[in-house]
């Protein structure tokens, strides 16, 4: 169904497509994001379209498509060599402590120039942006200061909301909704830098090897996760699907951290977090050295896994993957107990002012 007089989709046309179980493909998926872009759909269209979406059932094409629209629209920044992001989608409730803002200084503690992407809280207690304020982070910079201080101090954090300003047309119908759609998968597949690896928790089961897809199309390197428990972390709470993204390939495996890698089972409640300020005293112990504890283990875990998916440190690029995973262990706890974590974020904070 298309539009009489000239040809060009409509959103009616595409609701009725949704509707009847048709999959759009990538160009009208992307076609219909670029009119929610420039404000051309009303919230009760776009709340239509986001729910018609679900319930049908998103594609890998689809998910592509609106993440090229959104990145079209973006404020882009360039950050050289090869760059690393981690992140999760939100979404699990379990209202745990910052683990990917944590690891992600880990990483940078690595010397792995790190581009995060994220936001303050939407599902939980305290987002990345939240917490990194409360670490000392000045977060109102311009896209190229952002940029410049990932050289300056191996991390930078770009704020979604910054880098995303299109993103505001569709707020009112993502907030009335109040249920997850596409869009709440959309932030780690649209970060402004594309960083040549990522590592992704998602607490959708079936987004997951979605995402997954769309990396593999871009050809970025990724590691894309989720718990048994509906975690978008990696934790020896249970056991992990992982879905590798590596030369546009996408191959699924399991894990379970306590039984392939030794680590301690834990509960959920042992990373349960609180608001920002009590996230960020968790993460000061953590990069001190003084917590050795299940948050320190499991911090260590998730930047394993985004050094896998980077692959340039010694025994992350070959081998099984919990030989790998193992590697990226080692390297995070000697990042952390060396002092070079807490060297990190000093630079960052410093370079933030």
């Amino acid at each position: 169904m298309t539009d009489a007089v000239n040809g060009e989709p409509t959103m009616a046309s595409l609701l009725a497509s949704l509707m009847a179980g048709e999959d759009l493909g990538k160009e009208r998926a992307a076609w219909a994001m670029d009119q929610v872009m420039t404000g051309e759909v009303s919230p009760v269209q776009l709340a239509g379209f986001l729910v018609a979406l679900r319930v049908k059932g998103e594609t890998v094409d689809e998910l592509g498509g609106l993440v090229e629209s959104m990145l079209a629209h973006a404020t882009r920044i360039d950050v050289p060599g090869p760059t690393v992001d981690l992140v999760g989608t939100g979404g699990d409730r379990a209202h745990t402590v910052n683990i990917s803002t944590m690891a992600a200084v880990v990483l940078a503690g690595c010397g792995i120039r790190v581009v995060k992407h994220g936001n303050r809280a939407a599902t939980s207690s305290s987002g990345a942006a939240d917490v990194l304020e409360q670490l000392g982070i000045r977060l109102d910079h311009t896209p190229e200061r952002v940029a410049r201080i990932a050289q300056e101090a191996g991390i930078t954090f770009c704020f979604a909301m910054v880098f995303h300003p299109s993103m505001r047309h569709a707020g009112v119908a993502r907030k009335e909704l109040g249920v997850p759609t596409a869009f709440n998968f959309l932030g780690p597949l649209t970060n402004p830098a594309q960083p040549s690896a990522t590592a992704v928790g998602c607490a959708d089961a079936r987004m997951a090897p979605l995402m997954a897809g769309v990396f593999a199309e871009r050809g970025t390197n990724a590691l894309v996760f989720r718990g048994d428990e509906g975690l978008d972390e990696l934790a020896a709470t249970a056991g992990t699907t992982i879905w590798e993204v590596r030369g546009g390939e996408v191959r699924e495996q399991r894990l379970d951290a306590a039984a392939d890698l030794g680590m301690t089972r834990i509960k959920v409640e042992d990373l349960r977090g609180a608001d920002a300020a009590y996230n960020a005293e968790v993460a000061r112990r953590v990069f001190s050295g003084e917590d050795q504890g299940p948050v320190r283990e499991t911090v260590l875990l998730n930047a394993a896994a985004a050094l896998v998916a980077d692959a340039t440190l010694e025994g992350t690029a070959s081998g099984s993957l919990t030989d790998r995973l193992t590697a990226g262990l080692t390297h995070a706890a000697r990042a952390i107990d060396s002092g070079a974590t807490q060297r990190a974020l000093d630079r960052w904070v410093e370079a933030a002012r």
